[in-house]
C-alpha cells in the first residue's frame, strides 16, 4: 500500500523505463537486514560478502543522512574502506555490494544509476587508485586518485580510457547512469549534481559490455600501492537501481545536495541531447553459480579470480590519467541552490490532481501485461 501510496504521489510525466533491479532503500532497512545475506540465505536486495575482518556496521551504514536530498530514496548507503578491509586474501581494501537478483542485467541497452559523494570528514585519499561501481571485467568504472601521487580527479573509464573528469568536491552530489547497450558493446555516460536532470556528457563509446548478472561492484576497492593509509574513507551512495529504456532522467524533487552554488567544469568525448530508447531486454534467470575470470583491460592490468560461486577479477593497474583520454570538451554541469530547479511538478488543484492520477492509471493500465514499473516507484522491500 505505501508503494501505491509513493506512486500516487507523482505525476504521471515523471515516468519513464522499466525497473529490473533496485537498490533503493526504504525507511526500514537497517545494516542488520543486509548482513542476514549468505550464499545459503541470499535474502534482500543485496550480496554481501566483499569486505574486511571487521563488523558489517564498520563497513556498512543506513540512514536518511547518507541519501542525495533530492531524490526519492528513504535512506542512503555508507560504504567504508579502511585498514582492515583486505578481503580473500588480497592486498587491495575492498568493501563492495553487489545486486542480488535474478533478473538479466547483462542484455540489451541499460542504465545502471546511481548517486556519489564524499564528505570532509573520512575523505578519501587522492594518493590511491580508487575504482568504484565497476564491472568485474572492468569496461566501465569510475575511478579516482593515482598510486603515488596525489590526484583528486574523479572519472569515467571505458575500456581502461578516461572520456570524463571532475575534481571532487566534499558535499557534493555527482549523479551517474551507465548507458549501457551489452549487444551493440557501446557504453557511455549521464551525468548531473544535486537534484539537476542527468544529461548526456559522453556519446556511447565502444567496449567490451558483458555481465553475468551479478558482477556489478557498487562500493570502493583501494589499491595501496608501495604505501598504507590505516584511516576510514567514507563514500555515500544514493539512488542505486537498473532500468532498460527509455532513460530516467529525473533526480527527484528534494533540494540539491551541493552545499555551494558554484559550477563544476568536467569533460566529455562529446555531449547529446536527447536519448534513444532501448528495444527492451528479454529477464532471464541468472542464478550466479559460476566462477569465471575476466579480461584485461586495455590499461593491461593483472586480474584476480576468485573461487567465490560469484567471479570478482579486480584490476590493479594504474588508473588512466585524465590527461591520456581522447580530446575532450569543456562543458559544465550546474549544481541548484534550490530544490526548485528540478522540483516535480506538483498539483495546485483538485481538478489538476484528479487528472494526474487518471493519467496515471492510464499508464499503469497499459503496462499491467508486463508488469513494468518504473525505477522511482518502488523502494525494496524486505
Amino acid at each position: 500500500m505505501q508503494s501505491l501510496i509513493t506512486l500516487l504521489a507523482l505525476p504521471a510525466s515523471t515516468l519513464a523505463g522499466s525497473v529490473l533491479w533496485s537498490g533503493i532503500s526504504d525507511s526500514s532497512l537497517t545494516v542488520e537486514d543486509i548482513d542476514k545475506w549468505s550464499w545459503s540465505n541470499q535474502v534482500g536486495a543485496w550480496q554481501w560478502y566483499i569486505h574486511g575482518s571487521g563488523e558489517t556496521s564498520e563497513y556498512l551504514g543506513v540512514s536518511s543522512e547518507f541519501k542525495n536530498p533530492a531524490a526519492a530514496d528513504a535512506q542512503g548507503l555508507r560504504i567504508t574502506i579502511d585498514g582492515t578491509s583486505f578481503w580473500n586474501g588480497q592486498t587491495m581494501e575492498r568493501s563492495e555490494l553487489i545486486p542480488q537478483t535474478k533478473a538479466d542485467l547483462g542484455s540489451g541497452h541499460l542504465y545502471y544509476h546511481f548517486s556519489l559523494s564524499t564528505k570532509e570528514t573520512n575523505a578519501p585519499n587522492p594518493s590511491f587508485e580508487h575504482q568504484i561501481a565497476f564491472f568485474e571485467s572492468h569496461f566501465t568504472e569510475l575511478k579516482y586518485g593515482a598510486s603515488g601521487a596525489s590526484d583528486n580527479t574523479l572519472s569515467w573509464n571505458a575500456d581502461g580510457k578516461s572520456h570524463w573528469s571532475v575534481q571532487l568536491e566534499a558535499g557534493k552530489w555527482y549523479n551517474f547512469a551507465y548507458d549501457i547497450d551489452f549487444d551493440s558493446k557501446k557504453v557511455g555516460l549521464w551525468a548531473s549534481n544535486g537534484s539537476e536532470p542527468l544529461t548526456q556528457v559522453v556519446a556511447p563509446v565502444s567496449a567490451s559490455a558483458s555481465s553475468n548478472s551479478a558482477d556489478w561492484h557498487v562500493g570502493q576497492l583501494r589499491l595501496p600501492g608501495s604505501q598504507s593509509d590505516d584511516a576510514a574513507e567514507d563514500w555515500f551512495w544514493s539512488g542505486v537501481y537498473v532500468e532498460e529504456g527509455p532513460i530516467t532522467t529525473e533526480i527527484g524533487s528534494g533540494s540539491s545536495g551541493s552545499s555551494s552554488g558554484s559550477s563544476s567544469s568536467i569533460s566529455s568525448s562529446s555531449a547529446a541531447t536527447s536519448a534513444t530508447p532501448s528495444a527492451p531486454a528479454t529477464v532471464q534467470s541468472a542464478a550466479p553459480t559460476e566462477s569465471t575470470r575476466a579480461t584485461a583491460t586495455s590499461a593491461g592490468p593483472t586480474t584476480v579470480a576468485t573461487q567465490n560461486p560469484v567471479s570478482t577479477a579486480v584490476s590493479s593497474s594504474m588508473a588512466a590519467s585524465p590527461s591520456t583520454a581522447a580530446s575532450t570538451q569543456s562543458t559544465e554541469v550546474a549544481t541548484p541552490t534550490s530544490s526548485s530547479a528540478a522540483a516535480f511538478a506538483s498539483p495546485t488543484s483538485a481538478a489538476e490532481f484528479l487528472t494526474d492520477i487518471r493519467a496515471l492509471l492510464k499508464v499503469l493500465l497499459s503496462r499491467s501485461g508486463s508488469g513494468s514499473v518504473h525505477a522511482r516507484d518502488f523502494a525494496h522491500r524486505r
